[in-house]
Order: structure tokens, then C-alpha cells, then sequence
């Protein structure tokens, strides 16, 4: 079965960088457009970054625009976020996600479209 699994997750000091990894298993990982979420405790899991299944297209959030870069590893099956410049309002859960069906690129940081979903992993960014 499907599944997704994050890791690089850490505490760091505003400036700072991360890069986080999600490795896929179980299912055909080129055919798939892959998300980064992020969800605080209380609050709605929003979408932060996506990238199609073999174009490299990307969408981020307007929140992280020019600071996280989102990249794949078709042959590895692994999925990247680049958190650079990182700011205590990026503390949050961060979690991968596989796309449940092509959609247009306007929606791809909406949850709907999402059918699997890693266990998460914690991002702290200190001032």
C-alpha cells in the first residue's frame, strides 16, 4: 500500500535552513504530483508547495515564495522541501502528500486533492 514517509525535520533559529525529505513507496511515484502541507495545532493543514509528476512544475504558497524550493527524485521515489530564510511563523507539522488525480495547477495546494498522507514531521523556528 501506499506509503509516505517525512523526515528532517528540526529546531532552528530564524535565518536558518532546512531541508526536509519524504520517501514514497508502494505505488508508481513518477505518475504522481506530490504536495508539502503544513498545519499548526487549532488550525486548518494548509498547502505550502507541489510539483507535478514529471515537468517539474511548481506552486507555492505566496507565505514562502522565493524561500522554499519543492523538488523530486523520480528514480529515488523521494520528494524535497528547501526551507531557506526560515521565520517563527514556519513553526508547524510539516507533511508530504500524494495527489489523488490530475487537477488544475490552481489546485494543487488544496487537501481535496490529496489521498495519502505521511505521519508528519516537526519544524520549530525560534526568533
Amino acid at each position: 500500500q501506499v506509503h509516505l514517509a517525512e523526515s528532517g525535520g528540526d529546531s532552528v533559529q530564524a535565518g536558518g535552513s532546512l531541508r526536509l525529505s519524504c520517501a514514497a513507496s508502494g505505488y508508481d511515484f513518477y505518475l504522481y504530483r506530490m504536495g508539502w502541507f503544513r498545519q499548526i495545532p487549532g488550525k486548518e493543514r494548509e498547502g505550502v508547495a507541489a510539483i507535478s509528476s514529471q515537468t517539474g512544475t511548481t506552486r507555492y504558497a505566496d507565505s514562502v515564495k522565493g524561500r522554499f524550493t519543492v523538488s523530486r527524485s523520480n528514480a529515488k521515489k523521494m520528494l524535497y522541501l528547501q526551507m531557506d530564510n526560515l521565520q517563527p511563523e514556519d513553526t508547524a507539522i510539516y507533511y508530504c502528500a500524494k495527489a489523488a488525480y490530475d487537477s488544475s495547477p490552481n489546485s494543487w495546494l488544496s487537501r481535496d486533492g490529496y489521498d495519502a498522507w505521511g505521519q508528519g514531521t516537526q519544524v520549530t523556528v525560534s526568533s
